[in-house]
C-alpha cells in the first residue's frame, strides 16, 4: 500500500490545471502545443507539454475518466513509480509518431492508450465495461486498437495515430514487465517447510 501514491489522481489534477490556465490565458496553448516548431525550433518540450492540453470539456473529460479509472488499477497493479514511466513513455512516444502526421496535436489520449495496452498484457482476463457490453480487457484491447486503425482512414480531428502508437508503447511495456516478472521468478530460490524444520533441528536446538 505504502508504493501506491494515487499518482493517476493527480495527473488528473494536473490536466485540469492546465485546462484552466489554457481557457483564462490567450496564446497559453500555443505555447505548448504540439506542431512542427517541435522539429523545426528544436522545441522537444512540447513532446511533453502538450501531453497535458485538451481541446475543449469533452476532450478532457473522456481524458479524465480513463485516467482516473484504469489509470488507478495499473498503479496499483505496478506501482506508483513504473505507473508513470508508462504513462510519460507512451505519451512521448505518441508524440514521436504523431508530430509526422499531424499539423498540430494535443491531450493525453496516447498516454492513455498506453496504460490500457499495459493493463491489457498484464490482466488479459479482467472484465471491463466498453463499446456499451461487459468484456475481458484483452478483448476491450483489440477493439480498441481496431478502431484506431479504422479511424485513420476516416477524416476526423481525432488523433488516432496517437491511440496506436500509445497502445503499442503499453503493449511493449507490460510485456516487458511481465518478462521481468519471471526472471525474477525463476531466480527465486523457494525453501521447503521442511527443509526449515530440518534446519532449526540441525542448528538452532543443537545450541540451544
Amino acid at each position: 500500500m505504502a508504493r501506491f501514491k494515487f499518482y493517476a489522481l493527480w495527473l488528473c489534477l494536473i490536466c485540469i490545471g492546465v485546462f484552466i490556465l489554457q481557457t483564462l490565458i490567450r496564446g497559453f496553448t500555443d505555447m505548448f502545443i504540439l506542431d512542427i516548431r517541435t522539429i523545426n525550433n528544436f522545441e522537444f518540450w512540447r513532446l511533453f507539454t502538450s501531453i497535458f492540453l485538451h481541446g475543449g470539456v469533452a476532450h478532457l473529460f473522456y481524458n479524465l475518466f480513463a485516467l482516473a479509472l484504469f489509470g488507478s488499477i495499473l498503479e496499483r497493479l505496478i506501482g506508483s513509480r513504473k505507473f508513470l514511466i508508462v504513462f510519460l513513455f507512451s505519451g512521448i512516444f505518441a508524440n514521436l509518431v504523431s508530430v509526422n502526421f499531424y499539423s498540430s496535436s494535443l491531450g493525453a489520449s496516447g498516454a492513455i492508450y498506453g496504460i490500457l495496452g499495459c493493463l491489457a498484457l498484464l490482466r488479459p482476463g479482467m472484465m471491463v465495461w466498453a463499446f456499451g457490453f461487459p468484456m475481458p480487457m484483452f478483448m476491450a484491447a483489440i477493439l480498441w486498437t481496431a478502431g484506431s486503425v479504422l479511424g485513420i482512414f476516416i477524416p476526423s480531428n481525432i488523433g488516432y495515430i496517437a491511440h496506436l502508437s500509445g497502445i503499442i508503447a503499453g503493449f511493449l511495456f507490460g510485456f516487458f514487465l511481465k518478462v521481468r516478472k519471471k526472471e525474477i521468478k525463476n531466480n527465486t530460490i523457494e525453501i521447503s517447510e521442511e527443509g526449515i524444520e530440518r534446519w532449526e533441528k540441525r542448528y538452532l536446538l543443537r545450541n540451544s
